[in-house]
């Protein structure tokens, strides 16, 4: 891509103001700057679409335009001259900030603005080694054409300034700028015409948030909430400037409306906007074993949000839920919601997390990664088929929850996980390796421990005898409905 081609385009600022009752930052400007109208000369022809776009704007309308967006310092990283002005392509959080630095500040505070760290994750690990390889500028293409797109990745800055390949185009959340500054706006605030009512709708978030491992857009679409906006997006109002919650409309909620938007209390309270997507959070899902997310928040860095409690975030949904619903109904939504947390992390989550490190401990796997079977299955139950259960409670998908989600995280715990573990343990104890044999035992005490639980107890043959004539009790009962 050639710097004077069209890329500079027309304006790129990434943040329409969603806030409610918010005062401006900057003061709107009487005309377009002198360098703006140099800039429209040009771009109105040459990249005529992103001119359009921008005219359809707020920013148009607010005398925001091209320079005011791109506008750079001689000596910036990834500045260069263009028509006598410094400009740089990138128009980076810090940019934004200009006017709507709040915004900006929220973001920065919250895991969103933290993606950009899964470089070097596991997940890094396999589209880098396991499904590439180093042909692309010395990396893997598909962590740049895939994992970066939604996560984001560093854009590194030639000697004239134009970017690589490796790192742009990107609009990944936690895209690390040229600037030191970390985001992308407009990975939710499509440039150029920064449209809010866009930004609200559910399909936003779905260019990240959805597929087998955080299919919340899926979710969403199977849940109440999702059918209700199906067949009420024309009356939400998704224009509106200012778009209340209990104010503007009611009809349904978007992923927006829950995680971020203003909300008109139940008790005549505002509850205002925010970019912190974590702030009504109560658990973390993302882990093998489900967290607070204060804990979480801690790990990264974000001391603000660490402070806050998990039961703080919590109150602060149940005002959007109690919008639409009674107290009564989101705390049983509530409690059923940390029952499967606790039902996952109890008989899951936390053995599988104790065998996987009695393995490495004991060296009874080697320390590389995913070159055994046992390390893809447990991959696929806690990062796959535990997240999709998970989600799917948070957000009310029973499909999810169940048939995508705990349905084959059990299938794949007793047919894979367990008898994988078994066979380790048994290879392990012919070893000549006295350290391995003490490891293959404990190994093998500790999975004939967890198959002695009366959860897993089916497992061995040893159902309770009072569970067994209950469910002897409620076959028969379901037998006798079916009979002609």
């Amino acid at each position: 891509m050639q710097i004077n081609s069209g890329i500079l385009a027309v304006l790129f600022l990434a943040v329409i103001l969603l806030a409610v009752n918010s005062p401006a930052e900057t003061t709107i400007p009487h005309e377009m700057s002198a360098q703006t109208k140099q800039c429209i000369e040009c771009h109105s022809s040459s990249s005529h679409a992103l001119y359009q776009e921008w005219g359809t704007s707020k920013h148009f309308r607010a005398n925001v335009g091209c320079y005011e967006c791109h506008q750079a310092q001689k000596g910036e990283k990834d500045a260069f001259e263009h028509q006598d002005s410094y400009i740089s392509i990138i128009v980076s959080p810090q940019d934004c900030a200009r006017c709507h630095a709040r915004e900006v500040k929220e973001f920065d505070d919250s895991h969103h603005s933290k993606a950009g760290l899964i470089l070097g994750s596991l997940d890094n690990f396999l589209a880098d080694i396991v499904e590439g390889d180093w042909n692309f500028y010395g990396g893997s293409a598909l962590t740049v054409s895939g994992c970066a797109q939604c996560h984001g990745t560093i854009v590194d800055v030639n000697p004239d300034g134009s970017l690589m390949p490796t790192g742009w185009p990107n609009t990944g959340m936690g895209r690390l700028n040229p600037d030191g500054s970390i985001g992308s706006c407009t990975a939710c605030h499509q440039r150029h015409a920064f449209s809010a009512e866009q930004a609200r709708r559910p399909e936003n978030c779905g260019k990240c948030h959805l597929g087998p491992d955080h299919p919340q857009k899926e979710i969403y679409e199977e849940s109440k909430h999702g059918i209700a906006y199906e067949a009420h997006k024309d009356d939400l109002n998704l224009e509106s400037s200012k778009w209340v919650l209990g104010e503007d409309y009611s009809a349904a909620p978007t992923c927006a409306t829950c995680h971020m938007s203003a909300v008109r209390t139940s008790e005549g309270d505002l509850l205002p906007v925010t970019h912190d997507v974590g702030l009504r959070i109560s658990w973390n899902n993302r882990p093998a074993l489900s967290i607070r997310p204060e804990i979480s928040d801690k790990k990264l860095g974000l001391e603000k949000m660490a402070a806050v409690p998990w039961d703080k975030r919590r109150a602060e949904m149940k005002k959007v839920c109690t919008v639409c619903h009674t107290p009564a109904y989101v705390d049983n939504f509530y409690e059923q919601y940390d029952g499967v947390i606790q039902l996952y992390n109890s008989k899951f989550a936390e053995p599988g997390d104790k065998f996987m490190k009695l393995l490495y401990q004991n060296k009874l796997i080697t320390a590389d990664q995913f070159d055994e079977q046992v390390e893809w299955t447990w991959w696929e139950i806690w990062h796959h088929e535990g997240r999709v259960a998970r989600h799917g409670a948070s957000m009310m998908a029973p499909d999810y929850t169940h048939w995508h989600g705990l349905y084959e995280v059990g299938k794949h715990w007793y047919t894979k996980f367990i008898p994988e573990l078994q066979e380790i343990a048994e290879t392990n104890l012919q070893s000549t390796d006295a350290g391995k044999v003490e490891g293959a035992r404990a190994l093998d005490n500790e999975i004939k421990a967890l198959l002695a639980k009366p959860e897993h107890s089916w497992y061995i043959g040893k159902l309770p005898e009072e569970e067994k004539a209950k469910r002897k009790k409620a076959q028969e009962e379901f037998i006798g409905r079916y009979k002609k």
